[in-house]
């Protein structure tokens, strides 16, 4: 992750006279993998279905490989984003939430898609986020081998010490293709998995509210 440069802002003085200040930067997150080698990840498809006994002969398959590659390397690939955030200039100190935000990861397991949705609260503190990031935040997260029990907590860490709010909620319902399609084959089945810091913890009334909103509780 990389700071932008300071942005100067211009602010008015009881005096009348026009002083600049710094602005706070915007952090831009960049997810930085490991190299892609997508020739390389064609041709290791290609003999995992061929070990697996399906031919890539056919005029249908014979991009199979090189389109798994493609799939995978995406999935694996968040894009950048910059957190941008104001100052909480009217000291709004009710809960902030963006519900139903779409999660597609890959479990690290037996790399197959997990998709749901996630519900993101927090309590400000001194700065406002800009709404979309919090949904920019969990794709960040998403996009990489996972297990949901740590893209919850992974999301609402950064929050928390990125953002300094009071509190952080995060609650992800998805549903495993693991776990529905192979295996049990438990179709239809969903695992929730949430994570609590600051008031959102320790303050049962806040805690109670934000569970709430997002269905946790009935």
């Amino acid at each position: 992750m990389t700071e932008r440069p300071h942005r100067t802002a211009t602010r008015i003085d009881p005096h009348d006279e026009e002083t600049t200040v710094p602005a706070r930067p915007a952090l831009r997150v960049v997810h930085q993998p490991a190299d892609i080698n997508l020739e390389a990840a064609e041709e290791a498809a290609g003999r995992f279905l061929t070990a697996l006994g399906i031919s890539t002969d056919s005029e249908s398959l014979r991009g199979t490989p090189g389109r798994m590659a493609r799939a995978y390397a995406e999935l694996f690939s968040p894009r950048a984003f910059d957190l941008t955030t104001f100052p909480n200039d009217e000291g709004y100190d009710e809960l902030v939430l963006a519900r139903r935000i779409p999660v597609r990861s890959v479990c690290e397991h037996h790399l197959l898609p997990f998709v749901g949705t996630a519900h993101v609260g927090y309590l400000p503190g001194a700065r406002i986020l800009g709404l979309s990031k919090l949904a920019r935040v969990v794709e960040h997260f998403a996009c990489r081998p996972q297990v949901q029990e740590r893209l919850t907590k992974q999301v609402a860490d950064w929050l928390q010490t990125h953002l300094e709010p009071k509190g952080v909620g995060v609650v992800i319902e998805a549903e495993h293709s693991c776990m529905t399609l192979r295996g049990v084959q438990a179709t239809g089945s969903s695992t929730m998995t949430s994570t609590l810091l600051g008031l959102l913890r320790s303050d049962a009334r806040s805690r109670s509210e934000f569970l709430a909103l997002t269905g946790a509780t009935s």
